[in-house]
């Protein structure tokens, strides 16, 4: 990827985020029509109400098989997805328009994965608790002062609480 990376900014919650998801997935759809078999989601921080993020829609698109899925990497390209094999083993990754200004991430992954399922409980367990929200929102904006220059590093600094929320979302499933 680029080394001229947009600084990492977090913004206040703005209510236009779903509507923006929802254009981008009915394109999305169009463009991949039977290769999705878990349809596709608005997760992370700007699929939570409320919740302070950087002002890029997540994506979830669920496929049977990321091998099998290997063509919608053309096709994407066809819509302006640009193709990054970032964690290759478990998902097949995109970012719009460009590396250097991300306004959407797409990750595809297998729907009967573990990343599937962490990313879904993990959005869903901070709409369901708020308090978490907010702490996973101080966290972020405290990250975003340090790494303003380094998306690895606040993403890595974001780890051990996304772990334990999905860890807490999962047993909650479970019950």
């Amino acid at each position: 990827m680029s080394e001229a990376n947009e600084p990492v900014r977090i913004v206040s919650y703005d209510p236009l985020w779903p509507a923006r998801f929802e254009e981008e997935r009915r394109l999305i759809e169009a463009t991949l029509g039977p290769w999705i078999t878990g349809g596709v989601h608005h997760v992370g921080s700007t699929a939570v109400p409320g919740l302070a993020a950087k002002p890029t829609i997540d994506i979830l698109v669920g496929v049977t098989a990321l091998e099998a899925a290997r063509p919608c990497i053309e096709l994407l390209s066809k819509i302006a997805y640009c193709y990054w094999p970032y964690r290759p083993e478990i998902m097949h990754w995109f970012c719009k328009p460009s590396a250097d200004r991300r306004t959407y991430h797409l990750h595809m992954t297998e729907d009967a994965g573990s990343e599937w399922r962490a990313r879904l409980a993990f959005r869903d367990f901070l709409r369901l608790h708020p308090e978490t929200a907010a702490e996973y929102e101080q966290l972020k904006r405290r990250l975003a002062l340090i790494y303003e220059h380094d998306r690895e590093a606040y993403t890595d600094g974001k780890e051990a609480l996304v772990r334990s929320v999905v860890m807490r979302a999962l047993a909650d499933r479970s019950r």
